[in-house]
Formats: structure tokens, sequence, C-alpha cells
């Protein structure tokens, strides 16, 4: 009877491992994820050429990086889909605290790049953001703390992921990376709903984001520069805003053809933050809308077989990480398009960037493995593992 309700596959634990993971993955979320990264390489070979000689690189520089890179991300995300969710607990806590220190020495050792926020480790070769391998091992951390307070006598997890969301929250202002702030505290907020959090409770913490706000428009001209842009009536040409909206514009529905955009020659983050607009000016309406389609099907799908999951920790770590991971692609793309303010966000799996790209396969890889199938066991035997702690 279980199984016809909650459609788990009974497997064998002596199965050897690969066909063991092949019959209980979500092969249609799989699919999307390796579909999103061919779609980047394609709007790479597009968008990073004209970057590549303004720095007199290769004409494919760029994207044979994001090649190494995305097959690293890949590597990681079908290495962590195959662990147990205990393990990834475990690693996932670990690597939390790793990437939190990494965080707090970034006002001593970091680098700006010359972009005003100090966000990244140079490493000569390469670039490291930790706010980027922060966000996984922080849902991590944070659900199993929440889980905790379900139990008996347990921790006040709820109050203690509270207090590391706000640290965290409180060290990415500083850098200033408002958008991986905003992102953490959601992610934080969806899991605190699903623990059970009061109605009450949550429209405080909505206000206290509100008067957050209010008080980093006054104290930061990085942060009240981008709203100010946001919410003026007129778009100049020449900002990236500006170019995006234009390009989107000339795109239309079928997009000017392959290689006949103009926007790639203006924009310098054509290949990372606006990369939509890109695919949008060349690829036209229909390959946005598939892009569209295919964060929605990772998203959607983890959250319906996240809803059979009876293990708490389970069920908040996942769903906390499958709408950080549609949301961060929803603010991209509505960066992109004016309906929210600049963020400097990358889109998932498309975007180029050797942190981001390695950060979600191993985001997508913990999501893989909490959403496997797996056999549930009957309700009444989690209730009598309760009884008995």
């Amino acid at each position: 009877m279980t199984e016809m309700v909650y459609g788990t596959v009974t497997v064998r634990d002596s199965e050897p491992i690969l066909p063991r993971w092949w019959q209980t993955i979500d092969k249609w979320s799989l699919t999307s994820v390796l579909l999103l990264f061919g779609i980047g390489i394609l709007l790479g070979l597009a968008a990073s050429p004209p970057l590549a000689a303004k720095n007199g690189l290769g004409h494919f520089h760029y994207v044979q990086r994001q090649l190494v890179f995305g097959g690293m991300a890949l590597t990681v995300m079908f290495v962590t889909s195959m662990m147990t969710p205990s393990l990834v607990r475990r690693l996932g806590v670990l690597g939390f605290l790793g990437a939190f220190a990494a965080l707090a020495l970034l006002p001593v050792l970091g680098t700006d790049f010359g972009k005003g926020a100090v966000r990244w480790y140079s490493l000569g070769f390469a670039s490291v953001q930790p706010s980027e391998f922060l966000k996984p091992g922080f849902v991590i951390l944070a659900a199993w703390l929440m889980s905790a307070s379900h139990e008996i006598n347990g921790l006040p997890g709820k109050l203690y992921s509270f207090i590391i969301a706000v640290t965290v929250v409180g060290f990415l202002v500083v850098q200033p990376d408002f958008g991986q702030a905003s992102l953490v505290l959601f992610g934080w907020g969806v899991m605190y709903f699903v623990a059970g959090a009061p109605f009450f409770l949550l429209i405080a913490i909505a206000g206290l984001v509100v008067l957050g706000g209010s008080f980093a428009y006054n104290n930061s001209e990085h942060f009240a520069r981008r709203i100010d842009g946001f919410l003026s009536t007129d778009i100049d040409p020449t900002t990236q805003i500006g170019y995006a909206t234009n390009a989107i514009q000339e795109g239309g529905f079928f997009g000017v053809g392959v290689g006949g955009g103009q926007v790639k020659w203006s924009l310098p983050d054509a290949h990372t933050d606006f990369i939509v607009a890109v695919a949008a000016e060349e690829y036209g309406l229909i390959l946005v809308l598939a892009i569209i389609a295919l964060y929605m099907v990772i998203t959607v799908r983890s959250l319906l077989r996240l809803m059979r999951e009876r293990d708490t920790f389970i069920r908040l770590a996942g769903t906390g990480l499958a709408c950080m991971f549609g949301v961060q692609a929803m603010i991209n793309m509505g960066v992109a398009v004016r309906l929210l303010p600049s963020k400097g966000m990358t889109l998932p799996f498309v975007s180029y960037g050797g942190s981001s790209l390695i950060a979600g396969g191993i985001a997508v890889g913990m999501l893989l493995a909490f959403t496997r199938t797996r056999t549930q066991g009957e309700i009444s035997d989690q209730f009598a593992k309760r009884s008995v702690q």
C-alpha cells in the first residue's frame, strides 16, 4: 500500500551503486540540468568572444574555461547525488563552516577586482567567491537545526538557525552583497515556514527586512544607486540595464539570428549576469521560455517529490535548496527585464563563472540526493521512533 501511495521503488542495498542510483534519481530534473548547461555553452560561444578579444585572449578562452568548470560542477553534482542524506548532512555542515570562515576573512584577504565589493579571493589563475559555497552549506545546517527542534527534548534549533542566518546576512551586507544576503534570508524563511513558523512571526520578520532595506538605502550609496536606477522612469541606454532592455526588445519572438546580436559588444557582463539578454536577442523569446521551463521543471518536480518525504530534515533541506535555486534564476532574469533592481547574480548553470558553476553543482547534487525515490516505511513507524526518543 505504501508503494502505491508514495511511488517508491524497491531497491536492494546489495545492488551496485550506479544501477541503484539510476533507478531512484529524478531523471527529469537531471536532464533539465544537463540541458541548461548545454544552453550555457551555446550562449557562451556567442557572448564571450568579444570580451576575450578585448582582453587579448583566445577567441574561445572563456568558453574553454566554462567547459572545465562545468565539467567539475557536473562531476561534483553526480557524486553528491549518489550520497546518502546523512552523508550529505555531515559534509554540508563542514562545508558551511569552511565557507563561513572564508567569508569572515574576506575583508582582510579578499579583493574586489575593481567592482567596489570585496567578494572574491584571487588565486592568480582563478577566483573564488565564498558566498556561493556558503549557500548550500547554510541550507543544510539550518534544516538540521530546525529538524532537531521537532524532536522530543530537542535543541531550540529554529532560534539557533535564525541567529546563524542573521550573522551570515550581516557579513554579506558588509561586502556589500545585498543579492546573496536576500537569497540566504529567503531560503531560511522558506524552511522556517515549512517547519511550522507562526504566521505572525513571518510578518514581523518581513517588517524587519523592510526596515533593514530602508536603513541600507539611507546609509549605502551602492544600494541607493541601484534602487534609484530601478525606480527611475527613464532608462539610460548606455547602462547595462539599457543595453539589456534594448537587446530583449530587438530579439522579438525568434531573435535576430545566431551571431547577429550586438549586445555582447556593449555589455561587460554579457556572459555572466546578463546572459539572458544575449539569449533573447539572438534566439528570441522561444529560447527564453525554454530556459524558464527547465528551471520550473527542476524546482516544481523537486518540491512535489519532497511533499512525499516523511523525514523532516530531508524535506526542509530539499525545499530550501529547490526554492533558492528557482529564485536565483528568477532574480537574474528579473533584473535583465527590469522587474527587479540590479543585483549581480548569475543564472545557474548558464552564466559563466567557476564559483557559481561548482557551487551550483554541489547544491543541485544535494537536491537530487534528497529527492531520490526511497522506501518511506509506514507512518506508524515514525510515531514509534518518536515515542522511543
